[in-house]
């Protein structure tokens, strides 16, 4: 008998990646991942997932290999994730397209992988966007700042993860930031191009959506700017039925706007004086661990169901409970290298904790590039309210520690003598 086979094209060690792995094997598919760097992904290994190495930026290399798999195996669908370069997601609704399985559409994911883009279709169709230029050189994002008016975000046009993005509050953060992007340190995936936008100030929420239904609606704390590095999130947002309501509306607008409404969207923004203001429209699940935070909160599996529907079965969005979930992330506060970290287990062990994960092991160099990859790992809890989850998770942070030495060229007096933080703090 053929095999059927889920194609999943890249991988996600701290993500989705190894939950899609074992969403695809329950429902009885055999998963198959195409990647330019398979060893980047460590669960493929331990899962003993079949990968093939080839360039996933090619597309006719991709429909090359996916037509070779196809004399051995039933291929029942294509997925994908995002690496630095989200146009993954176009590549991979190309791939459907070209193989005549279910996906969306990819004029769809290209316009919204392009920020720019993305602020173009949504500003056109009404929907509130922060003012927006885009700039391609020093000059461009100076006269861009100008115009907008000082605090900007800066940040690359295509990317994920908020590598490169900052908040610029004076021209000599704006300088040096320009500096960092065009210099040669930030490694664009081609010519650059940066979005100078207005700094929308207020809440942060995420609609999470399937298809055009809203399943839900979380709220994130990012810390402090001037980097975007989430450090808390709750599942679902304290909202009143009116807020609720209006955020569903809103979110439903984007997908309008852009295009979309097959698959998982997620549409983040801010609550600000004038209302709800887009900051991005992703065509895709958020990042881990938001789709456990969902299903443990009211029990749709996000994941599984995005799978049924890239292999043509029948979804079930049905809510089946109502709890309150929240995740806080592990952040040092110093870079070195990681002496050891622990805790994990004592924290894992209290009632109400879902998951502890860390994603650094002893003897990994420490090296904080204000964004998502400064995480050294997370922490979620559920109860049957937010009040309750929070105490759990505050104790769950509390029996976990760490201790990071400062690399040889920097003295002591210049780092503190350990690192014992609580994730997502105040």
């Amino acid at each position: 008998m053929v095999r059927r086979a889920l194609i999943l094209v890249e991988g996600h060690s701290r993500g989705n990646g190894l939950l899609y792995v074992q969403a695809a094997q329950r429902l009885g598919l055999h998963p198959i991942t195409l990647s330019a760097d398979p060893a980047q992904y460590d669960y493929l290994e331990s899962e003993k997932v079949k990968t093939i190495h080839v360039d996933t930026d090619n597309l006719d290399a991709l429909i090359h290999e996916c037509s070779r798999l196809r004399t051995t195996y039933d291929i029942a669908g294509i997925t994908g994730f995002s690496g630095v370069d989200e146009s993954v997601y176009a590549t991979v609704s190309k791939l459907c397209r070209h193989f005549d399985l279910p996906g969306p559409n990819p004029a769809s994911i290209e316009r919204c992988c392009d920020k720019f883009a993305q602020r173009q279709f949504l500003a056109q169709a009404g929907v509130p966007v922060p003012a927006y230029r885009l700039a391609t050189n020093a000059k461009d994002v100076e006269s861009s700042a100008a115009e907008i008016g000082l605090p900007v975000i800066v940040k690359p046009a295509v990317g994920s993860g908020s590598r490169g993005v900052r908040l610029c509050r004076d021209v000599n953060e704006l300088a040096e930031h320009t500096t960092f992007l065009l210099g040669g340190k930030y490694i664009w995936p081609s010519s650059p191009r940066i979005l100078v936008e207005e700094f929308a100030q207020g809440p942060f929420y995420c609609a999470e959506i399937m298809g055009n239904e809203v399943i839900g609606i979380d709220a994130a704390d990012w810390g402090r700017p001037p980097h975007f590095v989430c450090h808390a999130t709750i599942f679902p947002a304290l909202l009143t039925d009116e807020e609720h309501d209006r955020i569903a509306d809103f979110s439903k607008s984007c997908l309008q706007a852009l295009g979309l409404g097959w698959g998982p969207t997620n549409v983040e923004f801010r609550w600000t004086k004038l209302g709800p203001v887009v900051i991005e429209v992703n065509p895709r699940l958020a990042g881990a661990p938001n789709p456990q935070l969902v299903q443990l909160a009211c029990g749709v599996d996000l994941i599984t169901e995005h799978i049924k529907l890239v292999i043509g079965d029948e979804l079930n969005l049905r809510r089946r409970h109502s709890y309150s979930a929240a995740a806080r992330y592990l952040f040092p506060d110093r870079d070195g290298t990681l002496d050891w970290i622990r805790g994990d287990r004592q924290a894992a062990a209290l009632s109400g904790v879902a998951e502890v994960k860390l994603y650094v092991k002893a003897n990994t160099p420490i090296v904080r590039r204000g964004d998502s990859r400064d995480s050294m790992g997370h922490v979620v809890a559920v109860s049957p309210n937010l009040a309750q989850t929070e105490a759990i998770l505050q104790r769950a942070v509390h029996l976990m520690g760490w201790w990071i030495k400062p690399f040889p060229n920097i003295s002591e007096q210049e780092q503190p003598a350990a690192v014992h933080l609580v994730a997502g703090a105040k």
